[in-house]
């Protein structure tokens, strides 16, 4: 891209005038209502992937919604719309308060399956809806063998570079760490803001880590699926970081701990910025402010890694407000393949349903995210699955960009993030 809740209100016989005051104090609440005849509304804590008012996905919902709306006079939908920084802390407090909403397109599931407050995807899915999705991101979607996660969206990492700046250096793209660090030292002698750009801050961290673990041939966990941060590979790959990059002065004026990926992306729409990885929005704000850029593959120790980055956000589907059949209807209207391929295009991401996927594939419009494309099923996503990861994740976000400081220790901030994330996991389980 993360509470505990109470059983729904138990509405008990009395006056008329008695309940309806009730059920106007709860709608007025914000709670989740019926109203009228029959009616249900239904509330979604969506997060914005916009970038600006013009593009919000306020409106991307609003009229998904108008649509649904039209189809289904029962069933009324309310979405609120906040951003990457607040929308998994506003869900979590609604849950804590004992106001789930009803659906939550968030980036983690885990820790509410694990407390019983989701519906498993089955609930409230069709058969052809829950069949559609891709299996790498349906699996990814489960705890312990149930799915509760239900992708949303889903995305890759390339290398972006630009191509001005590198043909001004004489250089090419990389395909191997020493050659991506030579490129950075020819990029710095041409005055460069940022040669290359690390951000280990705390809005995303946790994604500029993975990638880079995995590209020194590990990764979060091992391959029993318990957590492996601090393992020989993983320190090389943060002391190559430091000793190599940041040291050498190659990663730019914001040290890595107090860059965010926003300022990252920004700073490369302006042309200060020589190499980052990137996402498939990147395309879209680097072309409008005139940026000519390429994508390669991140480069690896010798050469192209054996698993790249993916990322998927999730939806999920809370029990407290009971609102199972009328959930099950607005989700198979979301996913729908009108609707996945809408929300995709507008945002640069990748659907997460197989009718939408080859679509797309298939589609010269999308020409420019079949690279991305091509990169998911050989791509490795966070572990979302274990309860543990919100916490864990949220660590990494605090932590990892001390590792590269000055005065920093890879091994000794590995080490303790890996003891907090054994201890994390071992007490939930």
């Amino acid at each position: 891209m993360q509470g505990r809740g109470t059983r729904g209100t138990t509405w008990r016989r009395g006056l008329i005038a008695a309940v309806s005051a009730l059920a106007m104090t709860g709608m007025l609440g914000g709670c989740s209502a019926s109203s009228g005849s029959g009616q249900v509304t239904l509330r979604l804590v969506a997060a914005d992937y916009g970038d600006s008012s013009a593009n919000s996905s306020k409106k991307y919902w609003d009229e998904l919604v108008r649509g649904f709306e039209a189809e289904h006079s029962g069933i009324k939908v309310d979405v609120s719309v906040y951003s990457w920084n607040d929308v998994d802390r506003k869900v979590k407090e609604m849950v804590a308060a004992g106001n789930a909403p009803d659906l939550a397109q968030i980036g983690a599931y885990a820790d509410y399956a694990a407390a019983g407050e989701l519906y498993q995807a089955d609930d409230v899915l069709s058969i052809p809806a829950q069949a559609d999705f891709l299996s790498e991101l349906s699996d990814a979607g489960k705890v312990k063998r149930v799915q509760y996660g239900m992708p949303f969206a889903a995305s890759t990492r390339l290398l972006f570079y630009n191509k001005t700046l590198f043909s001004d250096a004489g250089i090419t793209p990389p395909t191997t760490w020493s050659e991506l660090a030579a490129d950075a030292r020819a990029l710095k002698a041409k005055g460069v803001k940022f040669p290359y750009a690390l951000p280990l801050g705390p809005e995303e961290a946790q994604a500029e880590t993975m990638q880079w673990l995995l590209s020194g041939g590990d990764g979060y966990l091992d391959g029993f699926g318990s957590y492996n941060l601090d393992s020989t590979q993983n320190v090389a790959t943060f002391t190559w970081l430091k000793d190599e990059l940041v040291g050498k002065g190659l990663t730019g004026p914001v040290a890595p701990a107090d860059l965010n990926r926003a300022d990252a992306f920004a700073a490369f729409t302006r042309g200060e910025v020589g190499m980052l990885n990137g996402h498939p929005s990147l395309m879209k704000a680097a072309r409008a402010k005139g940026v000519k850029f390429g994508m390669v593959p991140m480069p690896g120790v010798n050469g192209r890694p054996k698993f790249t980055m993916g990322v998927a956000d999730w939806m999920t589907a809370f029990k407290q407000n009971g609102h199972k059949d009328q959930v099950r209807d607005f989700l198979d209207y979301v996913y729908g393949e009108k609707n996945v391929l809408a929300f995709s295009r507008e945002y640069d991401l990748l659907p997460v349903t197989n009718s939408a996927q080859q679509t797309m594939a298939a589609s010269p419009q999308d020409a420019d995210l079949q690279p991305f494309l091509q990169q998911l099923p050989s791509s490795e996503l966070y572990p979302a699955g274990k309860t543990s990861w919100a916490g864990v994740s949220a660590d990494i976000k605090k932590r990892i960009g001390r590792a590269v400081a000055p005065d920093g220790s890879p091994a000794a901030i590995l080490g303790q993030l890996q003891r907090e994330a054994v201890t994390a996991d071992s007490s939930i389980r």
